[in-house]
């Protein structure tokens, strides 16, 4: 697949068109609008053609028992396109050159290898969590990201909904961000809020930390228009939603939309909603922490440019002090099918300087263990280096990297073969580790939701708790 086809999409962010909705970022827009002069008779429409499957989720059944939550967040950092299990987590020191590629290897506290791309990384990994034996089902890329990030694989039949969207209906929020954020954007292939409501997706940025300038579009009041006279139209729109409500309208699409509204106003109200959602008071030792001026190679404009990874991840951290109770990030590209050695040198540094400051900046917040960061590929790459000096697609075994949340620390669960082409001990299968994590947020992911009001779905199917990671 080409670069750019990975690259961070904003156009199309909806998932499967036949089950697209309006995305979250979307309905708390249109709540700015209504009180900016948009009618509540068109916010109904909108949010009628938002619900237009007319799908309605709840839950099954209560959980076998209440589960206690281990983490309270998740920070997921996603390296779409493949990343390479030999060229970081997984090198194979032993294997023929073919196979193991040109890369060293760096010892870890623990007395283990990753590839010399990572040492900051091998330098903390007494604090983190390396899955070895992780398999996933198909090496495509779109089904594939979409299996990772709903834990079913696509149907024509059933859009399913992404974790961050699953966790935003079971938990709700904690606090007045929105449950569930995605820095720059949610991924193009990672599906959206499936069979739920779309109130329970995710917040695209649509802006980029990494970026000078970086502002999120629509937070904050417009210029020209006061806070009086913001205040006001919020409260010419109450009378009106009155008025509709005396008018025996749907209370439940009158409800919904107020709920819009409501967040909508404490986003642009809030001196700490605001303040999350900026790098403000951020200081020079943290950004050199995270790596901010680390760089790969040269641009085509033959410069060396910072990746950006720092401030999305620093943001990220931010937004999970805030309350948030899932943060994507996407960074990369890594579909290296041509030359897997230039791929990594350019985009591994600033990767490898950002997952070992995130995770020492939390430890040092002590927020290492009620927050868990979790870094993933939709699958790995082939044993073997191809005649154009790449990888191809390889789902049957790869690596994930996990740290905090109560998952076990300095741990290297699992092992592929002698040329990490298949599992050789401890294989952890993609809906197992889901299954995981959810427990770990005090979910009980055999839990049915209800899609159509009479399918029963489970969260996870057929997973299991990996005891022995947590």
């Amino acid at each position: 697949m080409s670069q750019s086809l990975l690259a961070e999409n904003v156009s199309d962010r909806g998932g499967c068109s036949g089950f697209r909705r309006m995305s979250r970022r979307q309905a708390i827009q249109a709540g700015v609008c209504g009180a900016l002069g948009l009618s509540l008779a068109d916010l109904l429409r909108l949010e009628a053609r938002s619900q237009e499957s007319g799908t309605q989720a709840f839950s099954a059944a209560e959980s076998k028992g209440k589960l206690k939550a281990k983490t309270l967040s998740v920070i997921q950092l996603h390296l779409g396109g493949g990343w390479p299990q030999q060229e970081s987590l997984d090198p194979k020191p032993e294997a023929p050159v073919e196979y193991r590629g040109s890369f060293g290897v760096t010892k870890t506290k623990n007395g283990d290898v990753f590839s010399d791309n990572m040492p900051m990384t091998a330098a903390i990994a007494d604090k983190i969590t390396v899955v070895r034996s992780l398999v996933g089902r198909i090496p495509d890329h779109a089904q594939a990201t979409y299996h990772l990030f709903t834990g079913y694989t696509p149907t024509a039949v059933i859009d399913y909904p992404q974790m961050g969207a699953v966790v935003t209906h079971e938990l709700g929020g904690r606090g007045e961000l929105p449950p569930y954020i995605a820095i720059p954007n949610n991924h193009s292939f990672a599906g959206s809020t499936g069979f739920l409501s779309s109130t329970y997706g995710a917040f695209d940025l649509n802006a980029d930390p990494g970026q000078k300038g970086f502002k999120v579009r629509d937070f904050a009041i417009p210029d020209g228009v006061s806070s009086d006279r913001f205040l006001r139209r919020r409260s010419a729109r109450e009378i009106v939603e009155r008025q509709i409500r005396k008018l025996e309208a749907d209370p439940a699409t009158i409800d919904t939309m107020d709920d819009f509204y409501k967040r909508a106003y404490t986003l642009l109200t809030s001196s700490r909603a605001q303040a999350a959602f900026t790098l403000d008071g951020e200081t020079e030792e943290t950004m050199q922490l995270y790596g901010r001026d680390v760089v790969g190679l040269r641009g085509p404009d033959n410069k060396f440019h910072p990746k950006g990874l720092a401030e999305r991840l620093i943001l990220a951290r931010r937004l999970v002090e805030a309350g948030t109770r899932f943060v994507t990030v996407t960074y990369g590209s890594w579909d290296s099918h041509v030359d897997v050695r230039k791929n990594c040198l350019d985009q591994m540094p600033a990767l490898d300087a950002a997952i070992a400051g995130l995770v020492t900046d939390l430890d040092q917040r002590g927020l290492l263990d009620s927050t868990l960061f979790w870094v993933t590929s939709e699958f790995g790459r082939t044993p073997k280096v191809n005649s154009t000096s790449g990888r191809d697609h390889w789902a049957r075994v790869y690596s994930n990297l996990l740290a905090g949340g109560g998952f076990a620390r300095g741990l290297i669960h699992g092992a592929s073969d002698a040329t990490a082409a298949e599992p050789a001990r401890d294989a952890v299968m993609l809906e197992d580790l889901l299954f995981t994590i959810y427990h770990q947020l005090g979910i009980d992911a055999d839990k049915e939701l209800v899609a159509f009001g009479t399918r029963p779905i489970e969260i996870i199917k057929d997973g299991k708790l990996v005891k022995s990671l947590v």
